[in-house]
């Protein structure tokens, strides 16, 4: 029996009037999906909890069956570990987007306007760690960007441990209970990094990385990348906003030992190969999209296809409606939706048999058009194959038909997995 843990970015959303008061989901043409809803359970889940706009790292680590209050450490440290760079516990990692910024420190676009290609992040990037250099306190940085507009910056002390215990300069998200949740309506103006406790290394750390904002802005404000993006009508990439600082690497349990499976990650984003490199799995990244969903799906079948006779369970994120929900583009979002279903799971069910396989399909947190945010709206789940029981048939896989199905109201993400383990050796 094999496991396919399948999460969609940002999948769940919130009845939209000019949908007919559906949410993109239940709009969606989902046949495939709804085959596996009318044959197994189904149910509703808040990823983290209620109360709660989980940022995806603090998703994913309670959707993988950790609860996040106890083990998450901040989703620099994972980005860090993601990204492939050697962090240690004392030094200090952030996640990072490239932005736009304008007049009085207003943000003008957070990402670039999504429009800063891979190739250019790596220019502003090798200028940065050349010619930038840390000189409020004895340290080095490394800053790497990793995927359009995101990156990661390291910063590792000379003399003492640093800490995290510092807030974002992204006003978009703000830190609660040690973890990362989004802020709504948030004032889109860059922040000055604060100390969040009364410590000298929380104030020399809150100042390194201001440093390092204000000398990289200096530096790329009129780099001649931006002055050429400028000439074409495109917006500059010159700031790097901040958030969710970490110290310490998360101590996760193995979870290939604690479960006695082996088990493998096929991520989309540098966050979740670091959450399952970090927790025991193996753990691939996949080729950046293409622009081309069907070309994407047909990659990530493929990669599923071979790797699956080495592995009992997998743990599958597909990037694709959180970026339309943060834009507030439903039309999209629903497209989007419908061609998952159509390209990946059409084709997946055609080469795998539900009597040998586990599915369970969810969504690591909801990105409501309505608020281009991550909220805490309860996302639609459903588990089929093996010997899982019957749902009663809903018609839709949809958050509002699966709030009547048999699994339920699930309180906390992290409920899900020993759920899956348990009907998995069943």
């Amino acid at each position: 029996m094999k496991l396919l843990y399948i999460a969609i970015d940002g999948m769940g959303d919130l009845p939209i009037e000019a949908l007919g008061n559906k949410t993109p989901l239940e709009a969606a043409q989902t046949p495939n999906m709804d085959f596996l809803a009318q044959r197994g359970q189904t149910g509703l889940m808040y990823t983290v909890g209620e109360g709660v706009a989980p940022e995806s790292d603090v998703a994913v680590i309670s959707l993988l069956g950790y609860d996040p209050f106890k083990y998450s450490t901040g989703r620099g440290a994972i980005e860090a570990a993601g990204a492939g760079l050697q962090m240690k516990d004392g030094d200090l990692a952030l996640r990072c987007n490239f932005a736009t910024i304008g007049k009085d420190r207003n943000i003008v676009d957070r990402r670039v306007a999504r429009s800063l290609t891979t190739e250019e992040a790596i220019e502003l990037t090798n200028a940065v760690n050349n010619e930038v250099k840390l000189t409020s306190y004895p340290a080095e940085f490394e800053f790497k960007n990793t995927l359009g507009h995101r990156a990661v910056l390291l910063i590792k002390s000379k003399a003492q441990p640093l800490s995290s215990h510092i807030t974002n300069s992204d006003p978009a998200y703000t830190i609660i209970n040690g973890i990362g949740v989004a802020q709504p309506d948030a004032d889109m103006v860059l922040q000055t990094v604060q100390p969040m406790d009364n410590t000298q290394i929380a104030k020399v750390s809150a100042g390194l990385v201001n440093e390092f904002i204000e000398k990289s802005h200096t530096l790329w404000e009129n780099h001649p990348l931006n002055i050429k993006r400028t000439n074409e009508g495109k917006l500059k990439a010159n700031v790097v906003l901040t958030r969710d600082a970490g110290h310490l690497l998360p101590k996760f349990f193995d979870i290939a030992q604690k479960y006695n499976v082996n088990f493998a990650c096929l991520a989309d984003m540098h966050t979740e190969r670091g959450i399952a490199q970090l927790a025991g799995m193996d753990a691939s990244l996949l080729p950046p999209p293409t622009g081309n969903l069907q070309v994407d799906m047909e990659i990530r079948i493929k990669a599923l296809l071979q790797a699956l006779p080495k592995h009992d369970c997998f743990y599958i994120h597909l990037k694709g409606p959180d970026e339309p929900g943060h834009d507030g583009n439903y039309k999209l979002k629903t497209e989007i939706i419908a061609d998952i279903d159509k390209y990946f799971f059409g084709p997946l069910l055609k080469q795998v048999s539900l009597t040998d396989t586990l599915f369970c399909i969810t969504s690591d947190h909801a990105t409501p058009c309505a608020l281009k945010v991550h909220s805490d709206t309860p996302v639609a789940v459903l588990i089929a194959g093996g010997k899982t029981p019957s749902n009663n048939h809903p018609h839709k896989f949809s958050e509002r038909e699966c709030k009547q199905g048999n699994l339920g109201l699930i309180q906390h993400g992290y409920e899900l997995m020993p759920k899956l383990m348990e009907l998995l050796k069943k």
